[in-house]
């Protein structure tokens, strides 16, 4: 997408002088997360100053709708008042105090409270961290611990997927499949193997979906008897594989994928970073939609709509049993963050699933997000569009070069950037992945958003189209 440095008026207001001000300050100290420094260096980035329900605002007040909640977070809106209200109360009253050696707060209580009422009745216990990277790193530390404490030290491996994305902490960074999110990165690679993607549209040619989840199924199964289920720990996956493309598995593939599980004695774990909190229509998609019963159920982004951060694992009574054991007199469960249960975090985390409950947000996404992927996929008229996908808010446009062979369109082509540049230009901000585009709203768009977002991206990919004719991509 082509930035540029904010622009001056003739009358050099100060509104303009302190845009081109935050723009060089930014390019100068900001080191920003998945950036293209070869475009960074020289063009800067959009600074985006204010918000409000489905919009937000850059410096110069251009206006765009909000067509990735942020980062799949911020599923209640923007400028939530009574959020922020409850995050000043909380900060004024006991900003923070440790939860470490039998202490704790209110707000984490009740959180804690709260999501093992919401979640999957076996899972009764909450480890708070902050944000989902933290989550699924601790997740995997407490599932080591698990089963040294069970005697069976040899139960390590976790068994992950290919473009599964599970952060960039060291080991969530190991877990994540998406192979250049690790270019000239380390990874963990005696502790995890990475399975192949649920991936519908590019499952092997003349399979039919029930046959293509017996092919996941049974690669699942010959992985376990090659590394022995007594190696393994646990599987892990995304009930819609996010930031690897929107993938979805065929039918009945999580509910089998668990069953292999259980007869191996390996733990499932579900992590929801993304699908959690209303995304899917239910505050928890594992059983609700893909009818699992997870062991764990790693959560973030939504859990507080992005307000502040904050992370947390729900984990199921069985292994409670065991993690809340001591190992002997004057054990401790010595792992844990500084911010693990921080009361202005969970305050806003108690705020947001009050809103989500009271204006019924779920039921919103029940109604609106099958109209919104049924108004998308008129966008498959669009000489480039191969495959329109994804469940409720939560979709994504897969851009060919060739719809009936689904050949790519060549990286230079920058087509998903090119896809979100006309966008923008027309007041919509989605998500560009390389050749992808994500659409995952706030959770509170109507028909009649949809309809406006629709028309844009309508207008865009006419753009986009005759822009690679005209250099040669297509």
């Amino acid at each position: 997408m082509k930035r540029s440095a904010p622009r001056q008026s003739n009358a050099s207001t100060r509104q303009d002088l302190d845009a081109q001000a935050l723009w060089q300050k930014d390019k100068d100290h900001f080191i920003h997360p998945f950036t293209d420094y070869s475009r960074f260096h020289d063009e800067g980035c959009d600074l985006i100053t204010d918000s409000d329900g489905i919009y937000v605002e850059d410096v110069h007040g251009n206006r765009f709708i909000d067509g990735i909640a942020g980062l799949w977070c911020v599923n209640v809106g923007h400028g939530r008042a009574e959020i922020g209200q409850a995050m000043a109360e909380q900060a004024t009253r006991m900003a923070y105090f440790s939860t470490f050696n039998n202490l704790s707060n209110a707000p984490a209580t009740e959180l804690a409270a709260k999501l093992a009422e919401l979640a999957p009745a076996h899972l009764n216990h909450v480890f708070f961290s902050c944000g989902g990277s933290t989550a699924n790193d601790a997740t995997v530390r407490l599932v080591h611990y698990y089963f040294n404490r069970l005697g069976k030290p040899n139960k390590k491996r976790i068994l992950s997927r290919n473009n599964a994305y599970h952060g960039t902490t060291y080991l969530a960074a190991s877990l994540t499949g998406i192979e250049s999110n690790n270019w000239d990165f380390d990874t963990l690679d005696h502790l995890v193997t990475h399975l192949s993607e649920a991936n519908l549209y590019r499952r092997p040619e003349g399979m039919s979906e029930a046959d293509y989840c017996d092919h996941l199924v049974a690669e699942l199964e010959e992985r376990i008897a090659e590394i022995g289920a007594d190696n393994i720990a646990a599987f892990i996956a995304e009930p819609i594989m996010g930031a690897g493309g929107v993938l979805m598995a065929p039918a009945g593939y999580h509910a089998r994928i668990q069953a292999v599980c259980r007869t191996h004695d390996i733990l499932f774990i579900a992590d929801e970073v993304v699908t959690g909190f209303g995304r899917l229509g239910h505050f928890f998609a594992s059983e609700a939609v893909f009818d699992t019963q997870p062991d764990i159920i790693n959560c973030a982004k939504g859990l507080s709509s992005g307000y502040a951060p904050l992370g947390a694992t729900l984990i199921s009574d069985e292994l409670f049993e065991v993690l809340g054991t001591p190992q002997g007199k004057g054990g401790v469960l010595s792992t844990g963050f500084t911010y693990s249960g921080h009361p202005v975090s969970c305050a806003a985390a108690l705020k947001n699933i009050e809103i989500i409950e009271r204006e019924r947000i779920c039921d919103n996404v029940r109604e609106v997000g099958p109209y919104l992927a049924q108004q998308l996929k008129t966008l498959a008229d669009h000489e480039t569009v191969g495959d329109v996908r994804g469940s409720h808010f939560m979709l994504a446009i897969e851009n060919v070069a060739d719809k009936a062979t689904k050949e790519l369109l060549p990286v230079e082509a920058r087509v998903g950037d090119r896809v979100a540049a006309e966008a923008q230009k027309r007041g919509l901000i989605i998500r560009p992945v390389g050749h992808l585009n994500i659409i995952s709203p706030p959770l509170i768009w109507d028909r009649d958003t949809v309809d406006r977002v629709v028309a844009v991206l309508d207008e865009a990919f006419t753009a986009v189209t005759a822009s690679l004719k005209a250099d040669g991509f297509i």
